[in-house]
């Protein structure tokens, strides 16, 4: 069975899901099998996406428009996907031609997955300097850092894929004032260069 799922930004008033609901009824998906959210692709409050993903069975196909539709990142992305296959759920976008059912398909986003390793790895090498970097000038001291490893990678690569600060907080169950200090004591920059600490 194919399940579709469309998304538009609410801060626009000229987006509506028609263009999305019409490609996804041309491609066969069933009007009573379509989900729908009005949010920003950065939150993570999106209604229609988890009851989507509630929805699907083994055998069935996740469908979008597009792949931004989707994931806020390559990451959440691949992390949807993965999910997806885990549960025996193909997953399909009209836009890009990319439909996991097929080799082609598979082997593309075997591609994006090898990116997003190379893309943590970048970041767990940034962190380690930034660390190195802030130990060298004495500026960490003070009690044992709150999170490490795997999941300050998966924070800053939440960060940088474009999540919020409050949501990392909720998703990771991290206080507000560990992550600032956190942020502070690797160096980790926002995307217009200002420190992030500063941010918060």
């Amino acid at each position: 069975m194919l399940v579709g799922y469309m998304r538009v930004s609410p801060d626009s008033d000229r987006q509506s899901t028609d263009l999305q609901r019409d490609a996804l009824l041309a491609a066969g998906v069933d009007p009573l099998h379509l989900f729908e959210d009005h949010a920003s692709g950065a939150k993570d409050d999106r209604t229609g996406l988890a009851r989507a993903l509630e929805f699907v069975r083994p055998g069935d196909v996740l469908v979008v428009w597009k792949l931004a539709r989707l994931g806020r990142s390559l990451s959440h992305l691949l992390a949807i996907v993965t999910s997806l296959k885990d549960n025996r759920v193909a997953f399909r976008s009209l836009t890009e031609n990319l439909d996991t059912t097929t080799p082609s398909g598979e082997f593309l986003f075997q591609v994006f997955g090898a990116l997003a390793q190379y893309e943590r790895a970048l970041i767990q090498e940034r962190v380690v300097a930034g660390l190195a970097a802030a130990r060298k000038r004495g500026r960490i001291r003070g009690r044992p850092q709150a999170i490490t490893g795997e999941k300050l990678d998966a924070i800053i690569a939440a960060l940088d894929g474009g999540m919020s600060k409050a949501a990392v907080c909720r998703s990771f169950g991290v206080k507000r004032t560990t992550l600032i200090e956190i942020l502070a004591r690797v160096g980790w920059m926002g995307s217009r260069g200002a420190r992030e600490a500063d941010q918060v």
